[in-house]
């Protein structure tokens, strides 16, 4: 199956009829490196599972041709020139904005966020604010209070899992303090 000079496959076409390691290969062209002679086919799922498909990568070189489909035969054109530059340029803004946003939202946004995303998996990020279900919007110090939407069952869920969270955390605090105080009230004891 290996291609011949001047032979390439391109992406999304069939390829069938070829014979690697005595096994027959079919498949849709994911993608080809002509440089390295390396092919990715799409095939059914080996497990028979509907929604599901195979990829398989082939070296082309150990592979012998057996009457393969191909769709063209010239050399592929070349591809598209990227501006290195642009693309940087790009990635340090990203960054920056994702860097601002992350130091914009508090140790106790993200703990509540955290806490919600268990339970309701519809709870994404809007700059500062918590948005739960497209309905509940939680803003900075996000306390039960700060739970604004309108009026429903999803504001009263919302607002008891915030007030939840925020119990479970004084009480952990509340734990931790009187843990770190076992040590000192036990050597007091011992002196």
């Amino acid at each position: 199956m290996a291609a011949l000079p001047g032979e390439y496959f391109s992406v999304g076409s069939r390829v069938s009829s070829g014979r690697c390691q005595e096994q027959r290969l079919q498949g849709e062209v994911v993608t080809f490196d002509y440089q390295f002679k390396m092919l990715a086919l799409k095939c059914p799922s080996s497990s028979g599972k509907p929604n599901h498909a195979d990829i398989l990568l082939i070296n082309l070189t150990v592979c012998f041709r057996s009457g393969n489909n191909y769709d063209r035969t010239e050399t592929p054109p070349p591809l598209a020139s990227l501006s290195v530059s642009k693309l940087a340029s790009k990635a340090r803004t990203e960054k920056e904005e994702k860097l601002s946003q992350a130091y914009a939202i508090s140790a106790d946004g993200q703990q509540l966020f955290q806490t919600i995303h268990k339970t309701i998996k519809d709870c994404k990020w809007q700059e500062k604010n918590i948005v739960v279900m497209e309905e509940v919007v939680i803003t900075p110090p996000y306390q039960v209070e700060n739970c604004k939407g309108k009026e429903g069952s999803a504001l009263s869920h919302v607002g008891k899992i915030v007030e939840k969270h925020f119990r479970d955390v004084e009480s952990q605090k509340i734990l931790q303090r009187s843990q770190a105080q076992q040590p000192q009230k036990e050597a007091a004891l011992s002196s």
